[in-house]
């Protein structure tokens, strides 16, 4: 789907969405998605320096392009609730970066963005290679509330962000993104230094090197869609509208759920409705699962993997949630042999995962 227009009405399979497109006054842009057109007036705004990213360096030895951004240094650091910039903005408040006074679901580029379309070309470096930081890093608040999750904002809230997911999708790759990553991070183990329900979106101007070997071992004839046949009895968690969360057999992370489609799809820009209702049936579901297990919010990386610009179609889409717990009360540490190697050891049997997962 591609959005032209200013509060513009589109179709996701069915159901009406609009989506309004505002400029904030530091040159940024806003996209407020919605159920009904988002009309009321902006408020107040601050307007300051915006960071134009930093730069990319090549590492020799481990094949991979990295981020270097500095001013990220700065960034927002566990406001409080009175200062928390993804609310909504207020009369006699503060502003915040949404200057509307209510929304359903917002979209913004990031003031401390490691990606930028205008970033600057790196000074040289003897015998380093170098290149522009350029792309885009969005924040994708989903909601006014500054409480929540994946699984109590329930479906049709669920679906809405799927939308504005395949909205971004859509027109990053047609700004000439080479991959683009949605993603949610949740909980302090993790990191997360703003704890209003939200997520973002890189839009890379490379293929990073892990969904550039996925896109190998694709190409090379891996079928994700013949092992999930292979996986359901032992490895499922649930099913919903021909997509399967499951944790799969080659898991590195304790309790590691992936979502998948049961065919190939390149990406949740190609579901079916039935396809989108189940995918943010199983969002919800595997929160859920995972915060009765733990016996509290739980921390996770969440990461959707569709298929590169320039991947074929036999690149198979994953949603991948990596816990930071290994039980409840205990932290899963990432120490000296993952970062060091990149082999993981991992201390549940995804087997035993799936089952204990799948019995809640």
């Amino acid at each position: 789907m591609t959005v032209k227009t200013p509060n513009s009405r589109y179709a996701a399979d069915g159901e009406a969405v609009y989506r309004r497109r505002f400029v904030k006054k530091d040159g940024r842009d806003l996209f407020l998605y919605g159920y009904q057109p988002h009309t009321l007036p902006p408020l107040d705004e601050d307007v300051g320096a915006v960071a134009k990213g930093g730069e990319l360096r090549f590492h020799p030895l481990r094949n991979e392009w990295n981020i270097y951004a500095p001013h990220r240094q700065n960034r927002t650091f566990k406001p409080s609730a009175a200062n928390n910039p993804l609310a909504p903005s207020a009369l006699g408040w503060a502003p915040t970066e949404i200057p509307f006074t209510d929304f359903e679901l917002a979209v913004f580029e990031n003031k401390f963005t490691s990606l930028h379309s205008e970033a600057p070309q790196p000074s040289e470096i003897d015998s380093v290679q170098l290149r522009r930081a350029g792309g885009r890093c969005e924040v994708i608040v989903y909601g006014p509330e500054d409480f929540g999750n994946l699984y109590s904002m329930g479906q049709e809230k669920r679906r809405l962000l799927l939308a504005a997911w395949n909205d971004r999708y859509t027109e990053l790759y047609d700004q000439g993104a080479e991959f683009v990553l949605p993603f949610e991070n949740r909980g302090d183990e993790v990191g997360v230094t703003l704890h209003h329900p939200h997520g973002q979106i890189y839009a890379f101007p490379f293929v990073p090197r892990v969904q550039q070997d996925a896109m190998n071992a694709f190409g090379k004839g891996y079928s994700l869609a013949a092992n999930l046949q292979d996986f359901r009895e032992d490895y499922s968690v649930a099913h919903a509208g021909g997509l399967t969360a499951f944790c799969p057999p080659f898991a590195r992370f304790p309790f590691e759920t992936w979502i998948a489609p049961d065919k190939c799809t390149r990406g949740p820009w190609d579901f079916s409705s039935d396809q989108l209702d189940g995918f943010a049936h199983l969002l919800g579901d595997v929160t859920r699962r995972y915060d009765e297990f733990f016996q509290r919010p739980t921390a996770y990386m969440l990461s959707l993997h569709a298929a590169p610009r320039s991947a074929d179609d036999r690149f198979h889409f994953t949603a991948q949630f990596y816990p930071l717990l290994r039980a409840p009360g205990r932290v899963k540490y990432l120490a000296s042999v993952e970062q060091s190697t990149g082999a993981f050891t991992v201390d549940v049997m995804p087997e035993m995962a799936a089952k204990t997962l799948r019995a809640l």
